[in-house]
């Protein structure tokens, strides 16, 4: 069975301008690795897949997976962050330029369906890392991990 995004989730996701690539990037992960979902892999592999097929559409950027520097230092949102837990908050995919003077494009959180738990956490992360490190869009996707339905929640922040 061939699993594809709703024309409602396309019209979505061009909203804002990284959503083209982001569109045709889920779309690469649900035709080429909807095996993955199907058998409710780790969110890392998932999500790993999902940055290579994104790095095609962009390659004037670096996508990077669970990315935890700002310049040569560990990253942390600053202090005066809303959430104690943010502080520490590794995103799962962010599109760049690294370095210190970046700039920063864009933050994406990805949910499994499986793992009902944090949305409203996840969310809060996006929003503190999009503030914190001068973001331009952020994004939460949710993924249903039965490998019937794709992508079950897009959410720009």
């Amino acid at each position: 069975m061939v699993i594809e995004l709703s024309p409602s989730q396309l019209e979505y996701l061009r909203l804002y301008p990284p959503g083209e690539a982001v569109a045709q990037a889920l779309s690469d992960l649900l035709a080429k690795d909807n095996y993955l979902l199907a058998e409710d892999v780790s969110e890392r592999s998932i999500t790993c897949r999902f940055a290579m097929y994104l790095q095609s559409k962009l390659p004037d950027w670096n996508v990077d997976c669970e990315y935890n520097r700002d310049g040569s230092h560990p990253k942390k949102p600053y202090p005066d962050s809303e959430n104690e837990k943010a502080k520490i908050f590794i995103p799962d995919v962010i599109v760049h330029k690294r370095g210190r003077k970046g700039p920063n494009h864009l933050v994406m959180e990805f949910k499994k369906s499986a793992n009902p738990a944090g949305r409203k956490y996840d969310r809060q992360k996006l929003r503190c890392y999009k503030k914190s490190f001068d973001y331009a869009y952020a994004l939460f996707i949710e993924v249903d991990t039965s490998g019937q339905k794709g992508v079950t929640e897009l959410a720009w922040l």
